[in-house]
């Protein structure tokens, strides 16, 4: 059976990267074998119980709008959502859910079970079968081999992981679980680079020993959202996460532990996650302040066990339970394991191409934290990605890439195959030089109808976003229409501090207005309210931002189509960068290293001037 049976995909590794990757190509008809060293732990969230945020929301709405399982599944396993940001612009919006962290990875499975074409098996991957530079199959620690068209590695942090805690130290991919070896090396005697990166992890401790009266909670919304664009349920009922802080006190006693220090005393190599960084380091670091905001956040509808947010840590255990019981409502705190950091080994992603597959070895795709990317989204729309260009590859079909102008997603990759990383790459909303237009709002507008051409979005999302299209355009032309008297509105508007009218007003015209919100004419104007009563509420959210921003985004399509200028310059082939003397130095070695497809990605490279640039036009002839 494993010899003669042949894989159009096979996936190495089923966390985040690894589900979407094997899910995508799937459903897109690739038969695809997904190989995990534990079947127990597939979809396991490592850190943090939640899905979302700032940026990171966005792109999981992303991907459930071209087709992919993240957002479906989060909100089938929710506990609670937010709207980050409401007090922005809607570029800012951002949802977050707190999840269940045992029935988000049970239902993955389940997804992944019920989908014709995934075949599993649970063992330790230890090399690639690589033939005339090609990749064609796995090796396992067993010493099977799987042959397969392509694979997807979505290794995590399970490349010689290393796990520290103070002085003790030991080898893992996470708390209770090995780590891979040999696929680093075989990598590397083939010619890849590699590097160390670094992560770490809180305590967990018993809901039932901490005292919430002394905390700040934390409810979600009161009308929850959620993420995806289908039928999926919303929340009838929430668990609300809780505030507390460190204090002086915290301080003192965590710095009894430096001396024993991973990170202090040099033992940790990679470098850690710049955004998110330990306690220890955020003591240090901002030794001014004298207390942290810690995130109490429960792991699940039934458990009692508490995810300690915002103390994470690799100081001695003792060190770390000692200074947990100082933190108000943590004074009876019990310890269910404590916090560590654990190092693993990343490739650095200028050696892939935009679709994810290696420069250097042809169907081999990397996605997730191999790439030096840290979030559980940024991993589930890599593997997204690379599962959809495995099958894409396999089956004769054309590249499938993300503009910077279409998707998050483009931004991400784009950053990471031009720009690189020496740091555990995270998302932001400023990374994205076209926000107003990649809005979580609109994900479905800008990429359902790209899904569904690539036949991984049902015609179920396809005629939702047909529905929402109409929709919108017929509440625009409604308002645009629809005229309101002076005496009708000017109690309003002196209300909230705006100007009053003389004479008859469009509705649009005064949604225009920064002050004045759809909610505040609906509930003085009740023939306006019963006029809107048809149309779905998110038809209605978007017809209003579509107005409010109209000049921005207008712009914004503008600043997009200049830019997509560049990218229309094609350079053919691979060009000797060294031999153009009139680029920079930096240029032609960073040029030569990334082999930039169009002009667009040669300027986002970093260390590429505008001047280089010009250069290069010049010599293409452009």
């Amino acid at each position: 059976m494993f010899q003669q049976e042949e894989y159009d995909v096979i996936v190495v590794g089923a966390g985040h990267a690894g589900c979407e990757a094997a899910a995508a190509a799937a459903n897109l008809g690739s038969k695809v074998l997904l190989v995990t060293m534990n079947m127990n732990t597939i979809a396991q969230m490592s850190c943090n119980p939640a899905m979302g945020g700032v940026a990171k929301g966005q792109i999981v709405r992303e991907v459930d709008a071209l087709g992919g399982q993240s957002g479906i599944i989060t909100d089938k396993t929710m506990i609670q959502f937010r709207m980050l940001n409401r007090s922005k612009g809607p570029a800012m919006w951002s949802p977050r859910a707190q999840s269940d962290r045992m029935r988000f990875a049970e239902e993955w499975r389940m997804t992944l079970e019920q989908t014709p074409n995934v075949d599993f098996w649970q063992e330790a991957v230890t090399g690639l079968v690589v033939e005339n530079e090609t990749v064609v199959g796995v090796k396992t620690a067993l010493g099977i081999e799987f042959r397969g068209k392509s694979v997807v590695l979505t290794n995590g942090t399970f490349l010689n992981g290393l796990i520290h805690i103070g002085e003790k130290q030991f080898g893992g991919g996470r708390a209770a679980e090995k780590g891979s070896t040999g696929i680093t090396e075989q990598l590397l005697e083939l010619g890849f680079e590699a590097g160390r990166m670094k992560t770490g992890t809180p305590p967990r401790v018993d809901g039932r020993s901490l005292d919430y009266s002394k905390m700040e909670a934390q409810p979600g919304d009161e009308v929850p959202s959620k993420f995806s664009y289908l039928d999926t349920p919303y929340l009838s009922k929430q668990r609300p996460c809780y505030i507390t802080y460190t204090n002086p006190e915290v301080h003192e006693i965590l710095k009894e532990g430096f001396e024993k220090s991973p990170m202090f005393q040099g033992r940790i190599k990679g470098l850690g996650p710049r955004y998110c960084p330990s306690v220890e380091d955020k003591i240090n670091r901002f030794a001014d302040k004298d207390r942290h905001q810690i995130f109490v956040e429960p792991e699940g509808w039934s458990t009692v066990e508490v995810y300690v947010n915002g103390f994470s840590s690799s100081l001695p255990e003792d060190v770390q339970y000692r200074a947990l019981r100082k933190i108000a409502g943590f004074e009876n705190a019990k310890m269910f394991r404590p916090g560590y950091a654990i190092e693993y080994d990343f490739f650095p992603p200028t050696q892939l191409q935009l679709t994810l597959e290696t420069k250097r070895i042809k169907n081999l795709y990397f996605a997730g934290q191999i790439n030096g990317t840290t979030g559980y989204e940024e991993a589930a729309c890599q593997g997204l990605m690379a599962g959809i260009n495995a099958h894409n590859r396999v089956h004769g079909k054309e590249p499938f890439i993300l503009k910077r102008s279409e998707a998050y997603i483009g931004v991400l990759i784009d950053d990471l195959v031009n720009k690189g990383t020496d740091e555990p790459y995270r998302m932001f909303t400023s990374r994205a030089e076209h926000r107003i237009l990649l809005r979580q709002d609109n994900a479905d507008l800008r990429l359902t109808p790209l899904g569904y051409a690539l036949g991984l979005a049902s015609e179920e999302r396809m005629e939702l976003v047909r529905q929402k299209e109409r929709e919108t355009a017929e509440i625009i032309e409604l308002l645009q229409q629809h005229a309101i008297e002076p005496q009708e509105i000017n109690g309003l508007l002196e209300e909230l501090g705006s100007a009053t009218i003389s004479e008859k007003t469009r509705a649009v015209n005064l949604l225009r207005r920064p002050n004045m919100e759809l909610a505040d004419l609906t509930r003085t104007l009740p023939n306006l309210t019963l006029a809107l009563a048809p149309f779905r509420a998110d038809s209605l959210e978007q017809a209003i931002i579509r107005i409010k921003y109209e000049t921005y985004i207008e712009k914004e399509h503008q600043q997009a189509g200049r830019m997509q200028e560049l990218e229309n310059f094609v350079i053919q082939g691979r060009l000797d960068y060294q031999q153009m003397p009139a680029l920079s130095y930096e240029a032609r070695e960073k040029l030569l290293r990334v082999q930039p497809e169009t002009i667009g990605q040669a300027a986002r490279i970093s260390g590429v001037t505008p001047a280089d640039i010009s250069v290069l036009m010049v010599y293409l002839g452009k």
